[in-house]
């Protein structure tokens, strides 16, 4: 089956910099969509990027300009790569893989912006 796993979280200072991995396995990943989503406590989970099989991104507007998702098909990875990032990205931040007609989600890791 899916198999989801996210990496690469951790404390870091106000604008610091994060880069988080996500490894997927069970799908033909060149033609999945992926995206990351965070949940920080007592808020919704959030969108926080997307990407399709074409290469093709969606942000949202709070972190536009400072986070960049990517993607290596070759290792079955998908990035997000957070610059300049502030105490409100606190979050933990879940990797979702679209296949089959189902959601597949990883355990999510904990980023925790603070001096």
């Amino acid at each position: 089956q899916v198999q989801v796993v996210e990496s690469g979280g951790g404390l870091v200072q106000p604008g610091g910099s994060l880069r988080l991995s996500c490894t997927a396995s069970g799908t033909i990943f060149s033609i999945t969509p992926l995206g990351w989503y965070r949940q920080a406590p007592g808020k919704q989970r959030e969108m926080v990027a997307r990407i399709i099989s074409g290469g093709s991104t969606n942000y949202a507007d709070s972190v536009k300009g400072r986070f960049t998702i990517s993607r290596d098909n070759a290792k079955n990875t998908v990035y997000l790569q957070m610059n300049s990032l502030k105490p409100e990205d606190t979050a933990i931040y879940y990797c979702q893989v679209l296949w089959g007609g189902h959601e597949y989600w990883g355990q999510g890791t904990q980023v925790t912006v603070s001096s």
